[in-house]
């Protein structure tokens, strides 16, 4: 007689038996509540993205390279500086990180550097933070659904967390590496979630850290502070209507300090990242012609395909449900300063700009669910219940084919092996000493800020003692091969001697500091900085950049 193990219901109490496999599931289910598998596999497909682009050497010194030295510049309790960005934008030596992007609440992820001495720790953080939204999302739903029975409510939350989790905007996001984005995420979701629940209080810090991960982001704060005024307008939220009010007005006024004083004190030009010629020379041209000519704001915006698609796909990935909401406002200045934009870089879905705007979208979309299944209550509209919860359905369902395209590419040994060339540049960058200076192909660069002065090579030679690189193929800021191939030719007529060789990769060594190679340029204090100039091939299609 086979006996099977005792399992005591989790509502009622009662003992059932189960066969091995179910009872194993129920002791999971038991320690591991189906709420927090959302939450796990964030955090486990984010991060196999992130690490299988470092293993395959996908991930460079733009933008992981300059995160990593400023971080780490924090933890060692200085202000965040990265070689990387100034010498390869010819900033002065001192211009700190926050004169580029003003984003202090980084110093946040300074300890981590006391633990792990590795640019790695930023995509394990990234991955948290990323999954610390998860349980928000979950909540947001509940609140949104409050008014339906407890299964469709549980389900709704299980599936808006799950089309959270493992979305084309986190995905994207984590195979760029790291950036701010990592905090803006988890910042936005608990500032919508706490304004649910009328924690104004808690509305404020988290509009006062999303003021402080990066400065445009104070538009989106005053953006939700109109929300907040129009959803109270007609009274009985005499604290929504303050905090409304404070968003609405201090929001853009931090923007406005930060971008106007903050980030020039800071070292940073003026107007360095405007790029916005087409509908003004700078911010007071462009809020004239709004008022004056605003339909050359919306022939900017629509005028090349690959920005009607970004509008396109940034809804219809949730079937149009964000329209329903006003919560999708707050996005806008988000998509504007995309599609606005005379920089291709930005129109593109694959880099990490979508994460930005995907937790005001999804919000808004589960709230435009629960108003139709709400004003669906009493007899005979079962249809438009089903519709709702549905549309959540759909959402969930998009989220499960994207992460299926995640895993597949994560659980594919073949994505897990870098090519030839990939790991002739790993092993090209092990064999820099510690402590040494030197410019490196960008895909590598990051290998080495650990434990030596790292630059990227690009179109200048800036003097360094060791220089890593390729000439097979074109690697950034670099427009073709044959650019590469004439700066090896004239480094090794110049003082470099190459030390070391794989393919087409080579590590070149400066054994004669006499010599000066033509073209060196190494920025001083009164260096003016410079900008890259886009290749005219992006902005053609919305998958590729």
């Amino acid at each position: 007689m086979i006996i099977e193990p005792l399992v005591i219901t989790e509502r009622t109490g009662h003992p059932r038996t189960h066969s091995g496999l179910s009872g194993l599931r129920g002791k999971l289910r038991a320690r591991l509540p189906a709420s927090s598998w959302p939450t796990l596999l964030c955090f486990a497909v984010t991060c196999g993205l992130g690490l299988q682009m470092w293993h395959t050497v996908g991930v460079g010194g733009f933008d992981l390279g300059i995160f990593d030295q400023g971080v780490r510049a924090y933890a060692r309790f200085e202000l965040p500086r990265s070689e990387i960005k100034n010498v390869h934008h010819e900033f002065p030596p001192l211009v700190s990180l926050l004169g580029d992007h003003f984003s202090p609440v980084l110093a946040l992820l300074a300890p981590l550097y006391w633990v792990g001495n590795d640019p790695r720790v930023l995509i394990l953080a990234q991955s948290a933070l990323f999954a610390a939204g998860t349980p928000v999302v979950r909540r947001i739903a509940l609140r949104c659904f409050a008014h339906a029975v407890p299964a469709t409510r549980d389900r709704v939350a299980f599936l808006a967390a799950l089309s959270y989790a493992v979305g084309w905007p986190l995905l994207m996001a984590a195979r760029n590496g790291f950036h701010e984005v990592a905090f803006a995420v988890p910042f936005t979701l608990l500032m919508l979630e706490r304004g649910l629940a009328r924690r104004y209080g808690a509305v404020c810090v988290c509009a006062v850290l999303l003021c402080l991960t990066k400065e445009d982001l104070g538009l989106v704060v005053g953006m939700y502070g109109a929300v907040l005024l129009w959803r109270n307008r007609r009274g009985g939220g005499g604290r929504a209507r303050l905090t409304g009010a404070a968003l609405l007005v201090l929001g853009p006024a931090m923007t406005a300090v930060t971008v106007g004083a903050l980030i020039p004190a800071m070292g940073g030009p003026r107007q360095y990242y405007w790029s916005y010629g087409e509908v003004g020379a700078d911010f007071a041209e462009l809020a004239h012609r709004a008022v004056t000519d605003p339909g050359a704001f919306l022939a900017v915006a629509f005028g090349t395909p690959v920005k009607a698609g970004l509008i396109l796909w940034l809804v219809a990935t949730l079937l149009f449900l964000p329209l329903g909401s006003a919560t999708t406002l707050c996005a806008l200045p988000l998509i504007a300063e995309r599609v606005l934009s005379d920089n291709p870089n930005h129109w593109p879905i694959i880099h990490h700009y979508d994460a930005f705007a995907w937790p005001f979208l999804l919000t808004a979309a589960v709230e435009a669910a629960a108003r139709i299944h709400r004003s669906a209550q009493g007899e005979g509209r079962a249809f438009r219940r089903r519709v709702a919860v549905g549309g959540v359905c759909a959402m969930g369902l998009n989220a499960v084919v994207a992460c299926c395209l995640g895993l597949a590419a994560l659980v594919n040994p073949q994505h897990w092996v870098p090519s030839a060339r990939g790991q002739a540049l790993a092993e090209a960058a092990e064999r820099v000493p510690d402590g040494a200076t030197v410019e490196a192909d960008n895909n590598v660069a990051v290998r080495l800020t650990a434990r030596t002065r790292t630059m990227i090579l690009d179109a200048s030679p800036r003097g360094a003692d060791y220089v890593v690189l390729q000439t097979a193929e074109t690697t950034f800021p670099f427009t073709s091969p044959a650019q590469l191939k004439q700066r090896q030719e004239l480094l090794l007529a110049n003082g470099y001697r190459r030390i070391w060789a794989k393919g087409d990769v080579a590590l070149l060594c400066r054994v004669d500091r006499t010599a000066v190679v033509p073209g060196t340029r190494v920025p001083g204090p009164d260096s003016t900085p410079v900008k890259d100039v886009p290749d005219p091939a992006l902005g053609r299609n919305l998958f590729t950049g």
